[in-house]
């Protein structure tokens, strides 16, 4: 793994800064949203409320591997779309029951806030509701195992056991958090909401959490399987059976007392909009 890159002390206001920008964006977003819209009018609110708050997306225009440049402000998944979703790739109007994956990152003052919250348009089923319940403690869970000196596996277990065995849903493999910090929005480590099934899956699973070091760590949980599908060469990312899923992130600074939320205010988002 590539040495870590750690926050100096001047720049953990400036985090938190980015974080909250973050936030604020959901909590305006949550009054907007309604059933009949589009991800294409959705994504337009995200830049503008982006705009007024003087920062900007750092998910547009963004590029990995093959891929085309990322093509939103946000990335917009919609039911069996987990994450990396775009408004080409879901262009009907939402209907309500739809659950709609809203990942929002920006770039602050040459910091990064990137965090995303699941939403239910209109109305919620129980087993939606379940879901999304299953994927905000499965976060709240993980985050809390995140203590200085111990391994990111303990990150995983904690969210494992939780969506798995006690919920009986399944985490999404081969998809995880990533270190952020000044200009940079995906670096290691490489965080697995899953324990590793064989010699190599994950190997920094063993590494131990050090102060100073920033992450977004993203639970993303299928309703019958952790298997995914991505046509090669577009962004979307959809669960295997075509069965809903949910999409949880938060930024989180490892301090020497502990796990320390920058995007705290989203646990007070609402489950139903619209």
């Amino acid at each position: 793994m590539p040495p870590l890159t750690k926050l100096n002390p001047a720049d953990t206001d400036l985090a938190y800064a980015a974080a909250q920008c973050v936030v604020q964006t959901h909590q305006r977003l949550v009054e907007f949203i309604k059933a009949g819209q589009t991800l294409a009018q959705i994504d337009a609110e995200v830049g503008r409320i982006l705009k007024d708050l003087k920062c900007r997306s750092c998910f547009q225009g963004y590029r990995v591997g093959r891929l085309p440049p990322f093509p939103c402000h946000a990335c917009l998944s919609v039911n069996d779309c987990i994450v990396h979703g775009t408004i080409g790739s879901y262009t009907k109007p939402l209907v309500r029951g739809d659950l709609l994956k809203v990942d929002i990152g920006v770039r602050y003052n040459a910091l990064i806030g990137d965090a995303a919250w699941t939403y239910s348009i209109g109305e919620a089923g129980d087993e939606s509701r379940r879901l999304m319940s299953c994927g905000r403690e499965a976060l709240r869970r993980g985050i809390a195992a995140m203590q200085p000196g111990r391994p990111y596996l303990e990150f995983a277990q904690a969210v494992q056991n939780h969506v798995e065995r006690e919920c009986g849903f399944f985490c999404t493999r081969g998809l995880g958090g990533h270190g952020i910090g000044r200009d940079m929005l995906h670096g290691p480590p490489f965080v697995s909401n899953s324990v590793p099934t064989f010699h190599g899956e994950w190997s920094e699973a063993t590494h131990r959490w050090e102060p100073g070091v920033l992450v977004a760590v993203e639970p993303m949980i299928g309703v019958g399987t952790g298997a995914t599908k991505q046509s090669r060469n577009e962004w979307p990312v959809y669960t295997a059976d075509g069965s809903n899923a949910v999409h949880y992130e938060a930024d989180v600074l490892i301090t020497e007392n502990g796990p320390r939320d920058l995007t705290e205010g989203m646990q007070d988002l609402p489950d139903i909009v619209g």
